[in-house]
């Protein structure tokens, strides 16, 4: 079944209401089996699409993944990349900052590790934390000791905003492609995965009492989402609001936006020489002989 990830794409002309976005939709496949070989075809071409990137040396592609707790995002980063050579792909994990990150602009600690040429650079939350968790927890910014923004860009969420796609906007001017997913959960399907996390020893590891506290700034977390999801969703850097509550229908969407991100860049196998290829015809046949 044909997936039109475009369909999930956050125009910046058309702001997004994330209350009438679906968390949930009809499944992509007809089985499971279908959706094991639709997801395997995605895999093995993302693995050829991966192989060209690094061999064109053009490009960058950076992944940033954001989403409540319980999302999925570990589980797509997993099975979508599973097919990506190791060496040509890095993964990223931003959690609460360290003392001396405290003391950089909120941009420094990502910036610091964005993909170089040829390679796909996977941000597991990002810089996006800091218009987020840092919305919702006030506190937050105030340990980081940031003066008031300049006058006449507003508040200081519409100024790290600016701050954002002012980033994302040099990144993409000098080659590196930046697509954004956010995995759109439903407060209902959060708290079944929850529950099965306690119920299910295999999964109590991956249990944070901290997850059911920020449950309770759900609401908070969705207004600060809808913003940022709206003033940063641009041409260069689009965000994609990706249904989560069946885990097989966003990977399968997730891995079709990849696709199709790395098939609009102008990516060709270096050529070869005419000499070259009589050097290597000729060492060929030595090879051949020996």
């Amino acid at each position: 079944m044909a997936v039109n990830s475009r369909q999930f794409r956050i125009h910046p002309s058309v702001p997004v209401d994330l209350s009438s976005w679906p968390t949930a939709i009809d499944p992509l496949f007809d089985s499971k089996h279908d959706y094991r070989a639709e997801l395997d075809d995605h895999i093995k071409r993302l693995s050829e699409m991966q192989q060209l990137l690094y061999a064109s040396n053009r490009h960058a592609v950076l992944i940033i993944f954001q989403a409540m707790d319980a999302a999925g995002k570990d589980g797509a980063i997993k099975h979508v990349m599973s097919g990506v050579n190791p060496q040509g792909c890095q993964v990223f994990s931003f959690r609460h900052p360290s003392a001396m990150e405290l003391q950089h602009d909120f941009l420094w600690r990502t910036t610091r590790n964005l993909p170089e040429r040829g390679r796909i650079g996977i941000f597991n939350r990002s810089y996006y934390e800091e218009v987020l968790i840092a919305r919702v927890h006030p506190e937050i910014l105030a340990n980081e000791g940031v003066p008031e923004p300049p006058s006449g860009v507003g508040s200081i969420w519409e100024h790290r905003y600016r701050s954002i796609n002012d980033l994302e906007r040099h990144l993409s001017g000098n080659g590196t492609k930046i697509v954004k997913i956010f995995l759109h959960i439903s407060k209902e399907e959060q708290l079944r995965r929850l529950i099965a996390r306690i119920d299910d020893p295999s999964k109590n590891w991956k249990f944070s009492t901290a997850d059911v506290e920020e449950r309770k700034f759900w609401n908070d977390y969705m207004a600060a989402y809808q913003d940022c999801l709206n003033a940063t969703s641009t041409v260069e850097a689009p965000w994609y609001a990706v249904p989560a509550d069946d885990k097989r229908n966003a990977r399968l969407i997730i891995s079709n936006i990849l696709l199709e991100t790395m098939q609009e860049l102008d990516m060709n196998y270096p050529e070869v020489s005419s000499k070259r290829k009589k050097e290597l015809a000729r060492i060929r046949e030595d090879l051949a002989k020996s």
